[in-house]
Parts: C-alpha cells; sequence; structure tokens
C-alpha cells in the first residue's frame, strides 16, 4: 500500500467529504480540501477553493503536488428538480466537471484519481437475490446517474490511455452523521413517533455507512491493485425497509411504530400523491456484490450496520435533543 504524499479531496465540505478528511488526517496523511469557495474544514486540512465545478475549473493550484485525489464533488440527485435541463446541468457538473479535473490531474502530475460514482448506474433495483456487480450492462435511469455514467466512460479512457490510474466507486445509500435528505427525514419520523405504513415491506437493501465509505476510499487511494477497477461495496447487510427503521428506533431509544400497510396499497398511494419515486425506492430491493473488494484488496468493512445506525442515531440526538 503507498501512501499518497498529498491527498487531495474534492466536495471536502459534503458529507462525505469531512468525515473522510477527519480520517485521513487522523491516520497521518497530508490533505488538501477542494471545495467551490473557502469553508471552514476540520483540523489539519488545507483548504483551496476553486469556484464552480464544471468544464471551465481551474484546477492547477488545487492540484500542485497533489499525488492523489478523491472526488466527490458532485450535483446530487434532486427530487422534483426545478431546472429547464435536469440532464444538462448534472452533465455540467458531474461529467464535463470530472473531466476537466482528469485532464489537469494528468498535467499537474497526479498519479491516481478515485472518482466517487452512484450505484444508480447499474439501475434503480434488483430483483429476488440478485445482486449487483461491476460487471453488469449499465441501466443508469435518472441524469443524475446518466452523468455519473459518462463520467466513468470518459475516465475509463484516459486510465486505457496510461497517463492516469483511475478507481471507480459506485456506493449505494450513505448514513451516517451528518446524513441529509431522505435519510434525515425518516430519522425525525422515527424519533417523533410518528407510525409510519411500512411495516408490511419485504424488500432488502444494501446501505453503506460513511465511516466504511472512507474507510474503503483510503484504501483505494493506496492499494496498488485497486488501478483500474470498479467497485461495488456496502455494509454487507442487506436490510428491508421495516428492519431498518427498528434499528433505528432501537438506536434512537424510542418504540417503533410501523403499520402493517400491504405494499401494492403503498405503490398505489405513491402514483396517486406523485410520489412514486420515493415510495419505490422505501418498497423496492437493492442488493450489491461486494465479493470483488474483499478478494481484490482483502477490504471488510470495519463497522456493522448496528453500529453505523447507533453512531447516526447519537449524532442526530446530539442536534435534535428534542
Amino acid at each position: 500500500m503507498k501512501r499518497p504524499k498529498i491527498l487531495g479531496i474534492t466536495g471536502a465540505n459534503g458529507f462525505v467529504g469531512r468525515a473522510l478528511c477527519e480520517e485521513a488526517v487522523k491516520r497521518g496523511l497530508s490533505v488538501r480540501g477542494i471545495t467551490r469557495t473557502h469553508c471552514l474544514l476540520p483540523s489539519g486540512v488545507e483548504n483551496v477553493a476553486v469556484g464552480n465545478v464544471d468544464g471551465e475549473t481551474e484546477w492547477a493550484t488545487a492540484l500542485a503536488d497533489c499525488d492523489v485525489v478523491i472526488h466527490l464533488a458532485a450535483r446530487v440527485h434532486i427530487m422534483h428538480d426545478k431546472s429547464r435541463d435536469p440532464l444538462a446541468e448534472f452533465r455540467r457538473v458531474n461529467t464535463m466537471g470530472t473531466i476537466t479535473l482528469a485532464n489537469a490531474a494528468i498535467v499537474a502530475g497526479v498519479r491516481r484519481l478515485v472518482n466517487v460514482s452512484s450505484i444508480g448506474v447499474n439501475g434503480p433495483s434488483t430483483r429476488g437475490n440478485l445482486e449487483f456487480t461491476d460487471q453488469d450492462t449499465p441501466d443508469p435511469h435518472n441524469p443524475y446517474s446518466v452523468s455519473k455514467w459518462e463520467a466513468e466512460q470518459a475516465l475509463r479512457l484516459i486510465q486505457l490511455a496510461g497517463e492516469l490510474e483511475v478507481v471507480t466507486v459506485r456506493p449505494p445509500l450513505i448514513y451516517g452523521p451528518g446524513v441529509g435528505g431522505n435519510f434525515l427525514r425518516l430519522l425525525g419520523a422515527v424519533h417523533r413517533g410518528i407510525p409510519l405504513p411500512l411495516g408490511a415491506t419485504k424488500n432488502f437493501r444494501d446501505l453503506l455507512y460513511v465511516g466504511n465509505l472512507v474507510d474503503f476510499l483510503i484504501v483505494c487511494a493506496c492499494h496498488s491493485a485497486a488501478n483500474g477497477h470498479t467497485y461495488l461495496v456496502s455494509d454487507g447487510t442487506p436490510v428491508s425497509t421495516h428492519a431498518l427503521l427498528r434499528g433505528l428506533a432501537r438506536a434512537l431509544g424510542v418504540p417503533s411504530r410501523l403499520l402493517p400497510v400491504p405494499p401494492f396499497l403503498l405503490q398505489m398511494l405513491g402514483n396517486v400523491t406523485g410520489s412514486t419515486a420515493e415510495f419505490e425506492r422505501l418498497l423496492s430491493s437493492l442488493r450489491v456484490d461486494s465479493s470483488k473488494v474483499y478478494r481484490e484488496l482483502d477490504w471488510y468493512p470495519p463497522f456493522t450496520l448496528r453500529q453505523g445506525l447507533q453512531a447516526t442515531a447519537d449524532w442526530y440526538r446530539s442536534v435534535h435533543p428534542n
């Protein structure tokens, strides 16, 4: 395992970025947090601002002397996107921004780029006991995942040219202290004791605790065998929606209030209310095969699902004490 001289982290002020900065510093790495504007980052992290991430970004100063860059900066999936052309907006940041970064990295002499993509490149869901693998035919299903897949393809060509090592990581839903979005809303609902009509779900979804993700990203930055590969990674414990909610309730120290409403009724409700996508995520399965990670990199998640949920619940209670 080769330690980077300077580890550059784009999107260092985000949910995953802050956790990655903190862990990398703990391990004695020299870390440069690359952000859109100057901001306060964890102690020990140098901050360089580059402005908007797109095809015109000037990366030279941020990449100077960096040995490895972990690319987290992205325009993330937005529910009910109001953009006039969502795909164009996602492409501007996630595709063109990544390509520009990779080309600038070559010029700066960066050795490796670890690109954090999305499991959405594989598709929206899995059926039965099937699991997504890196060998599946990609099936990006929305503008966000399309832009991520296009970035992956461009990086693959750059990697094959031999001028830059590239590692691609496709995580599923990431949770942990500082999480936002739908997971945060679920936490709030469980904490407040709101009855949820999800007690009859029979799906299984793989999740990824942020502590496991940052540990794996550091391995991808250092391990020689990772070059040129795409990895799917998770906590290794698929969980149904109702079991997840029970686990969150246990971690929060509150009763779980789940109503056993048949899934087909929830799907009908989603169709009527225009919330089909939200209900689909709660009811469908999404499983990933992480065996390649174990086999090639000898990496196993350092935290269990239960430990991850407990850490997330502890954080939530610290910022929402009532």
